[in-house]
């Protein structure tokens, strides 16, 4: 099985935030659409990754300041990504090897899931 296969089966919903955006918004937007992580987008590039993980380290880390934090200033930077014609097992090691719960689906310079 591959990535795409996977996808297809997903669905083709994205949801993705500005690394200017205001982090209580990616929080609203995560809660609101019962999801784990938000693809961090720059003009049309992929710049990182915002997952539960980041956002309850900068609860923790930040405190009062947690509702003036911008999405850039707790991202994962530069993600490892992955094409969609990767294979399922390989996908697996990948992610278990970097650690990620969830690992952007690129397509050349295209996101796709």
């Amino acid at each position: 099985m591959l990535t795409k296969e996977i996808l297809r089966i997903k669905g083709t919903v994205l949801y993705t935030i500005a690394p200017e955006g205001r982090l209580w918004d990616a929080v609203s937007t995560m809660v609101e659409n019962d999801i784990g992580s938000l693809v961090v987008m720059d003009h049309g590039r992929l710049v990182g990754m915002l997952t539960f993980r980041e956002v309850l380290a900068a609860l923790h880390r930040f405190h009062e300041e947690f509702a003036r934090l911008k999405v850039e200033d707790v991202m994962l930077k530069e993600p490892r990504s992955v094409g969609p014609d990767m294979e399922v097992d390989d996908l697996r090691r990948t992610m278990l090897e970097s650690h990620a719960r969830y690992m952007p689906v690129m397509d050349g310079t295209t996101l796709v899931g």
